[in-house]
């Protein structure tokens, strides 16, 4: 695990809110069969806060239906308290995910001692392997040293997804743990830069509107080839940019639909981009598709 793309997938709604399970399960379907190495079911993009408990197991239980033993499928925890997460961690071993990617507690801001003690708890909950989530623009608390140093000794904990905007901090991961923690890129529009500075893999929001470009991406890395991987960087990066963004979920969805690959319905309090922005995001989408570089190249590898 932890090596590749990894989609931040999305969740499917129907015309009326409901969860669209047949479509949740198409979209990580056609993600896998287009080589994705692996699955974020209920991340960010997965809408994962704005699901009730039972519609967030069905979710699982619909991925494991779907792709189950094809990749990896890792599950986002994110709860209010410390005990929801908890319990959900073991539902997902039970439902059959294959990993977690743990994140702090929403809404509540902790200190280092605090967020340690969150992360140690559902970690410890079960014997999946654990990739912690940093993402301080988000979530207004980062994952420090200090609470990596309280966390090292717990063996499950194997992995960071990290989104801090400075790539500097992935030199400074692997100066401070070596390869006790593998680290995963997660913030798309520095992915190239995380990859070049250890990262093993990529979280990606975008992939799920282009995963073979996405693909194309990382195996050119890990080849060498870094001409390819430019180019194509270059070409992905203004829709890259959207990842970073706080309506990076509709942003991804209103794409995964102009490229046929899903619906851009969300649920309230978020809304579907309208407007200006909404006409931005579509002729970004659509320049991209136009556009898209040759991956004659990196198939060949």
């Amino acid at each position: 695990m932890w090596h590749g793309v990894y989609p931040a997938a999305t969740t499917q709604f129907a015309e009326d809110g409901s969860v669209d399970l047949a479509g949740t399960q198409k979209v990580l379907g056609a993600l896998v069969d287009d080589g994705v190495d692996g699955l974020i079911v209920l991340g960010t993009c997965g809408e994962n806060n704005s699901l009730e408990p039972d519609e967030k197991r069905a979710v699982l239980k619909a991925a494991v239906e779907a792709v189950g033993g094809r990749v990896p499928l890792v599950t986002g925890v994110s709860e209010f308290t410390t005990d929801r997460a908890v319990a959900y961690a073991r539902d997902a071993a039970a439902i059959g995910m294959d990993a977690l990617m743990v994140l702090p507690a929403m809404v509540y801001v902790p200190q280092p001692h605090e967020l340690a003690a969150h992360l140690r708890r559902v970690a410890e909950a079960t014997p999946l392997p654990v990739m912690l989530y940093n993402n301080p623009p988000a979530y207004r608390v980062s994952i420090g040293f200090d609470v990596l140093d309280a966390l090292a000794d717990v063996p499950n904990v194997v992995a960071i997804k990290e989104s801090a905007p400075d790539p500097r901090r992935f030199t400074d991961l692997v100066n401070r743990y070596g390869d006790r923690y593998m680290l995963m890129a997660g913030l798309d529009d520095v992915a190239l830069e995380g990859l070049l500075l250890g990262a093993t893999g990529w979280v990606s929001g975008l992939t799920s509107a282009f995963p073979r470009e996405s693909v194309a991406l990382v195996a050119a890395v890990e080849r060498g080839d870094l001409d390819t991987a430019r180019a194509i960087y270059r070409w992905f990066m203004p829709l890259l940019h959207l990842d970073a963004e706080h309506d990076l979920v509709q942003s991804i969805k209103l794409a995964e639909q102009v490229m046929g690959r899903g619906s851009e319905r969300v649920r309230m309090p978020r809304m579907p981009l309208r407007g200006a922005r909404r006409d931005e995001v579509i002729a970004m989408v659509e320049k991209a598709a136009r556009t898209r570089p040759s991956l004659a190249a990196a198939r060949a590898a």
